[in-house]
C-alpha cells in the first residue's frame, strides 16, 4: 500500500457504483463500468450489488464488491481503507430511492439521471424505451465521461471449461413469462445432438428439475445436465468455450455477447430493442406483434411462444455456416 510522508497509509479516493440487481443487469452495465475504470484510474472502485455476483464481478476487472441487494436498508460499512465516497454513480435506476441512498453517503460528485420534474440531481432525462447498455453509457457521456455501449468484453474465467466446444442450452429464466416450452427446448437439443453437437443444459439449482426433464425428453444422458452444479466463474467459462448458446433473454445470453460466442436469444415480454445483444454472432428470435409485455406474468409471453423449433434450428445452421 502507498504511504504518505508521515508514514501513514495514503487513502485512494473512492468511487461507488450502485447496481444491486442480477447477473444480466451487471452484464449490460459492463460498458459503463469499463468507462468509469478508465475515467478514474486512481480511484478505488466499489460495486454495490448482491454477494453471489462476486465471481462475475471479478470478470469485469478492477472492482471490489460491496454486498447489497435491492434498495432495502442502508449500504454496509465501507471496507478497510475506504473512509468516504468521493464519487457515487447510480447505475441502479432513475430514483428517487436509489439516488437518495447514494446521496446519503455524502459524495462530492453524484452521477445520476435528472431528478423528478427536472430537479436535483443534474443529469440526462430518463428514457424508458432504450437499450440498457446505451442507457448507462449515455448517462456517463452526459457527465463528460467517454463511454462505448459496445464495449462488453469480460476477462476470461480462470475456471476450466467443463465441456469445451459444447452447445449450451440455458433452460431457465427469472420469470415464467420468459420460459420457452420444455418440449421445444428438448426438440432443439435432440436435433442438434443428432447433427453432431455435444449438448449440455445449464440453469440455476432451482431450475435443475426443469433441465433434467428437458434432457430426458431429448433422450440425452443425465451427465449433460450442468444446471445447479456450476459456480458463476465456471458457468462463464462454459459459455466462453461454447460452440453455440441457446437461451432466453438471461445472463447466459449476455455472457455469450461478452465472449462473442454464437448465440440464439429468444425474447418474450421485453423486446430486443431494450435488452438485445450488441453486433456480433447472434440471432434474436421473437414475435413482436404478439407481445403482451408483462414481464411478471405467470405464463410465457406470446412473443416468445411465437418462436418455433424450426426457426431456432435454422438460426443455428446459419450461425454455423457463418462462423
Amino acid at each position: 500500500m502507498d504511504t504518505g510522508q508521515d508514514g501513514h497509509a495514503a487513502h485512494r479516493p473512492v468511487l461507488l457504483v450502485l447496481r444491486a440487481l442480477g447477473l444480466g443487469d451487471l452484464l449490460v452495465a459492463v460498458p459503463a463500468l469499463h468507462a468509469l475504470r478508465r475515467a478514474y484510474p486512481h480511484h478505488r472502485l466499489l460495486y454495490a450489488g448482491p454477494e453471489w455476483l462476486a465471481g462475475a464481478l471479478d470478470l469485469v476487472g478492477g472492482y471490489e464488491l460491496l454486498p447489497h441487494s435491492g434498495l432495502t436498508g442502508p449500504l454496509p460499512a465501507l471496507p478497510d481503507g475506504a473512509e468516504a465516497i468521493d464519487i457515487a454513480v447510480n447505475l441502479h435506476g432513475k430514483g428517487p430511492q436509489s439516488t437518495e441512498l447514494l446521496r446519503s453517503l455524502g459524495p462530492k460528485i453524484l452521477i445520476a439521471h435528472k431528478g423528478p420534474m427536472g430537479g436535483s440531481p443534474a443529469g440526462p432525462a430518463w428514457v424508458e424505451e432504450t437499450n440498457e447498455r446505451e442507457r448507462w453509457t449515455r448517462l456517463l457521456q452526459w457527465h463528460g465521461i467517454d463511454a462505448d455501449p459496445q464495449e462488453c468484453a469480460l476477462l476470461h474465467p480462470a475456471a476450466a471449461v467443463p465441456f469445451p466446444g459444447a452447445t449450451v442450452i440455458h433452460v431457465g429464466a427469472a420469470f415464467p413469462s420468459r420460459l420457452w416450452p420444455a418440449e421445444r427446448f428438448a426438440q432443439v437439443a435432440r436435433r442438434l445432438s443428432g447433427s453432431g453437437h455435444q449438448v449440455v443444459f445449464t440453469g440455476s439449482a432451482d431450475e435443475r428439475p426443469r433441465a433434467v426433464g428437458i434432457c430426458t425428453l431429448a433422450g440425452l444422458p443425465g451427465s449433460a445436465v450442468l444446471a445447479g452444479r456450476l459456480d458463476l466463474q465456471t458457468f462463464a467459462a462454459c459459455i466462453a468455450g461454447a460452440r453455440l448458446v441457446v437461451s432466453a433473454d438471461t445472463g447466459a445470453a449476455h455472457l455469450a455477447s461478452a465472449y462473442a460466442r454464437p448465440s440464439i436469444i429468444l425474447f418474450g415480454p421485453v423486446g430486443p430493442e431494450r435488452w438485445g445483444p450488441p453486433p456480433g454472432p447472434h440471432r434474436v428470435l421473437t414475435r413482436d406483434r404478439l407481445r403482451r409485455g408483462d414481464p411478471f406474468a405467470d405464463t410465457p409471453d406470446p412473443a416468445l411462444l411465437g418462436v418455433t423449433v424450426e426457426e431456432v434450428l435454422r438460426a443455428a445452421s446459419e450461425l454455423e455456416s457463418e462462423h
